[in-house]
This record gives structure tokens, sequence and C-alpha cells, in this order.
């Protein structure tokens, strides 16, 4: 009786996390199960010409200014998920982004750079948008910002 109950739960355990691997088949690849969740409800709508397109774009022009400067880039951002609605962002060095405090300075200085761009600086009120807006406005749900070791922080964008 007791290998029946021992079985039935190592079989509910596995159906568990079977579940929340199915929920992000991303973790346990690009960075580990999220140690931590928000959501952040933007101060913008999803701008009309927001697409797959322009999301994975996005990434791939931030990956390369950073190919651009003399030093290898301190994190990898890119855009996954059906319509590359999931972005993602880890970093590279062993201890530059391991702390949620560390994450979330990270996410200020995309903003800074967020704030940089034309896009914002045609906004009204750029000063009041972060990088979070730009990537609801972009069409992205999600970010997911990791350490690339322990530590994963996942936003969902409303």
């Amino acid at each position: 009786m007791r290998s029946l109950s021992f079985l039935s739960l190592l079989f509910a355990l596995t159906m568990a996390s079977g579940a929340a691997r199915a929920s992000d088949s991303h973790a346990g690849y690009y960075y580990p199960e999220p140690t931590s969740r928000e959501t952040y409800t933007a101060s913008m709508a999803q701008g009309p010409s927001a697409s797959k397109r322009s999301r994975v774009g996005f990434t791939v022009g931030i990956n390369k200014t950073q190919q651009k400067r003399g030093y290898a880039p301190r994190y990898h951002i890119f855009a996954k998920g059906a319509d590359a609605q999931k972005l993602i962002i880890v970093g590279t060095g062993s201890s530059d982004y391991n702390t949620l405090f560390r994450l979330r300075a990270l996410m200020a200085s995309l903003t800074a750079d967020a704030r940089a761009t034309p896009l914002f600086a045609n906004m009204p009120e750029p000063e009041n948008l972060n990088f979070l807006d730009l990537c609801k406005l972009i069409g992205f749900t999600q970010v997911t910002v990791s350490d690339g070791d322990t530590l994963a922080h996942r936003i969902d964008i409303r």
C-alpha cells in the first residue's frame, strides 16, 4: 500500500512538473525556472504595426549594437514563442546579474537606451515611459530576465 501511495505521489509530481514545463518551454533551456514573477501594466497600447517581424528586428538591432562595442556583450537578448511575443534577456557574466536588484538595474539601463531612440523621443512625456512600455508597444507580452545560472525573473506585460 505504501509503495502505491509513493508511486501516486511520484506520478502527480511528474505531471505537475511536466505541466510547468509545458507552460514555459524555455525554462531549463535558456534560463532556470523563474524564481520571481510580476505583472506590469503598460502606459501604452500595442502599436498598430507591431508584428513578429518587428519584435525579431528589435532584438536583432540590439544585438548588432552590442556587437559594435569593443567588448563582449554582458547579456544576450532574443525573441521566442510562436509569434516572438516573449522577450528573453540572459546575462553572460558569472556575477553581473545575480540578484533581482541587478536584473532590475539592467531593465533601468535598457529604459535609458529606449528613451534615446527616435520612437520614444516622439512620444508625449517620454521621461514617464520605460523599457517595458516599449516592449508593449512592439507587442511583447512577456519578458524574462536571467543571470543565466540560477536566477530568472518573469514579467507579464498587460
